[in-house]
């Protein structure tokens, strides 16, 4: 015969198990909640971080802004690459001097774009692509003219 003590403690046992899987339960949902919104937090934290970095960025550069509104007056927004700018003046057989002189700048800021040192403004980007769309003939005869 079991021991009424014995049936007793189990009994307790099994009653404070029942109650504390409750609380437990609720703790789990408080947590869950609570890290959904550490995490949204965290995501608005970051958008806001690159917004202001953004900013920051095109705040530092005064000339910045007026080069974005005249290019979106323009409608083309002209890409660099100081890679295939090299390419270009090496197809051509031009020294950088004679490019500059195609472009309107001198040889050594040539071969700043080219090292990626600087980059061209945006007329000089309009002279680069006026460059970039004349034959080795046409190149020539410029260069004899001037």
């Amino acid at each position: 015969m079991p021991n009424i003590a014995s049936i007793l403690k189990a009994e307790i046992s099994r009653v404070a198990r029942k109650e504390v899987r409750a609380e437990i339960e609720t703790l789990k949902k408080a947590s869950v909640a609570h890290r959904a919104s550490i995490a949204e937090l965290r995501r608005q934290v970051s958008a806001l971080e690159k917004e202001l970095r953004r900013v920051a960025k095109g705040a530092s550069r005064p000339g910045a802004v007026s080069d974005s509104n005249a290019e979106a007056a323009a409608g083309t927004k002209r890409r660099f690459s100081a890679t295939r700018l090299a390419a270009h003046r090496a197809k051509l057989g031009l020294s950088a001097a004679s490019y500059g002189q195609l472009v309107g700048v001198s040889g050594q800021t040539i071969y700043h774009w080219e090292q990626g040192k600087a980059r061209p403004r945006a007329a000089q980007l309009e002279g680069l692509a006026a460059v970039r769309d004349l034959g080795a003939r046409e190149v020539a005869e410029r260069l004899a003219a001037r």
